[in-house]
């Protein structure tokens, strides 16, 4: 394929083509956010070695009945669709925070978030709980 053959495909398919450099865009950005940007992720036994080391304190964003069927001891509940009520977590302003959520997602999200409040240390726990569980970890039920 020539330089020719090509061009003349980007003119014939300019909706396809600008589609494509949009995602490329999207996806190198959100890569680059996640890379380069504040929040850490860190693997469950990392976790352990933050709370264990340096009184680090463990957020879990699930929802009320995943956190009763099992959550990580002493972890503070803060539901996702709450989470922007989190005044309760500014006593542990200075305490490194863990963030877990069920996939890692939604808590990088709000680890962002706590980061530009000006959290000392706020960290997501890479695979969220499933993660915590596959390590072997203990998880506690109840409230």
């Amino acid at each position: 394929m020539d330089i020719h053959q090509l061009s003349e495909f980007a003119v014939n398919h300019l909706l396809l083509l600008t589609a494509f450099v949009v995602i490329l865009a999207m996806l190198a950005g959100g890569e680059l956010r996640h890379r380069f940007g504040k929040v850490k992720d860190i693997a469950p036994g990392e976790a352990i070695r933050l709370i264990n080391h340096e009184n680090a304190v463990l957020v879990d964003m699930r929802n009320d009945k995943e956190y009763r069927d099992g959550h990580i001891v002493n972890a503070i509940h803060v539901p996702a669709e709450n989470h922007h009520d989190a005044g309760n977590l500014d006593k542990y302003r200075d305490r490194p925070l863990i963030v877990c959520c069920r996939s890692g997602n939604q808590s990088h999200k709000l680890c962002a978030e706590l980061s530009k409040k000006g959290f000392a240390s706020v960290y997501n726990l890479k695979g969220g709980l499933p993660a915590w569980q596959q390590a072997g970890l203990p998880l506690s039920k109840g409230r």
